[in-house]
């Protein structure tokens, strides 16, 4: 049989660094768009939804392709409500309207940099190396063990064994690219835990990563878009 699977862009009206954030024009459309759109271009997704609270948001999602078969609830609409919950709502509303799905990717809405092929690859390791969780993650361009610290205003290295080591000594660490999760569905509502056991990596290059939480992160990640696109 022939497994399902659920594309969810969560796009919530509240914004307060940078206003209409999920909506803000990012290179010429609505940075939300870029999310739908490498989502349905990637041919992998039974249904491509967006889940929000807000009617404009709505209103744009619908004209870019994408599905909102329901509002996102109060509870799930707030600042202190977590990815994981919204996509647990989700899945739960889906199951009340009598659709199940195998698999659901959390998909950024401020994620320009998200592509069909990196979905498509996301969706080959969750179903042929049967992972609980695919993560695009990005290495962090300078050795966290390096570290310093502020102490009583005077600066220290937080890890003073490390100050003389190479680089290319220290373990390599990364972090979370802030891009999607792909989820297999019945271990997610099992463990409500979008990392899990099984969780395997997309490495992704840090020209194509950029968080955006104030209008400097925009700027930046508009100048790494159009680079890019060069």
């Amino acid at each position: 049989m022939k497994k399902r699977c659920l594309a969810v862009i969560t796009a919530r009206g509240g914004s307060k660094r940078i206003p209409r954030k999920n909506i803000k024009d990012f290179c010429g459309k609505p940075i939300m768009a870029y999310s739908i759109e490498a989502a349905l271009e990637s041919n992998i997704f039974d249904e491509v939804m967006v889940s929000t609270d807000d009617e404009e948001i709505k209103e744009i999602a619908l004209k870019y392709g994408a599905k909102v078969p329901f509002m996102r609830s109060e509870e799930a609409s707030n600042d202190m409500a977590t990815t994981h919950e919204v996509i647990l709502e989700v899945l739960r509303a889906y199951k009340e309207l009598g659709t199940e799905f195998d698999y659901v990717c959390c998909i950024y809405p401020t994620a320009p940099f998200v592509t069909k092929e990196k979905l498509q690859e996301g969706f080959d390791k969750i179903t042929k190396e049967e992972a609980d969780t695919v993560i695009p993650i990005v290495a962090f361009s300078f050795p966290p063990q390096r570290c310093f610290i502020i102490k009583d205003e005077k600066v220290s290295f937080k890890w003073p064994e490390n100050r003389l080591k190479r680089s290319q000594d220290l373990e390599k660490l990364y972090h979370d690219a802030g891009q999607f999760y792909f989820l297999n569905v019945e271990r997610f509502q099992e463990s409500e835990n979008m990392i899990m056991e099984n969780t395997v990596p997309i490495i992704v290059d840090e020209m194509e990563v950029q968080d955006i939480d104030n209008e400097v992160d925009w700027k930046l990640a508009e100048l790494k878009y159009q680079l890019l696109k060069e």
